[in-house]
């Protein structure tokens, strides 16, 4: 006997598979309303830890930088996913949620780059530790897309990490230039 949740694929207007839960008429969505915001937390928390230590800025710089971002940054993202899903006449509560998701979701990951820098006594190891960490959540979070999708996940896990790599390069090289060209 299935619950009356058990996932279900029916056929969608575009004639692809889309996930339902029996007994409901709406797709699962859970991982679109988290999809955004951890994608911006992942990379932006790697691009902001290797280009201010590439800056050569202390962990206390480090650690305020992540959090501004996690509380600035997120709240106006998620303000701007919101507006723009008014915009695309979403029911208020559908958009409501995944709001509330996207902040959820990078404060969340936010804090979890925030846990390393702070916890992890020296700058290298919390660097490496950091984009260790940050490239297994996006190849995870590529993965689960690729599948839902019903595309190659290695193909999206390559081209996903690839623009995270050119972040965190370009942060780096933004990093080591702003000293140079200040004088310090």
């Amino acid at each position: 006997m299935k619950s009356e949740h058990t996932p279900r694929a029916a056929p969608a207007a575009s004639g692809r598979k889309v996930v339902r839960l029996a007994g409901t008429a709406k797709p699962v969505q859970r991982l679109r309303r988290i999809s955004f915001g951890a994608t911006a937390a992942i990379v932006t928390s790697m691009g902001v830890i290797v280009g201010l230590n590439a800056a050569t800025a202390q962990r206390a710089t480090i650690i305020g930088s992540l959090l501004i971002i996690a509380l600035a940054d997120n709240l106006t993202d998620s303000l701007g996913v919101h507006v723009y899903q008014e915009s695309e006449r979403l029911a208020e509560q559908q958009a409501f949620r995944t709001t509330v998701a996207n902040f959820a979701t990078r404060l969340l990951v936010s804090l979890s780059f925030v846990a390393i820098v702070a916890l992890i006594p020296t700058a290298a190891r919390a660097i490496l530790a950091s984009l260790v960490w940050g490239s297994l959540l996006l190849a995870g979070l590529s993965y689960l897309l690729a599948k839902e999708r019903e595309v190659a996940a290695w193909s999206e896990i390559c081209k996903h990490c690839a623009v995270a790599a050119i972040v965190i390069a370009l942060s780096a090289a933004i990093g080591t230039w702003i000293p140079r060209w200040l004088g310090g």
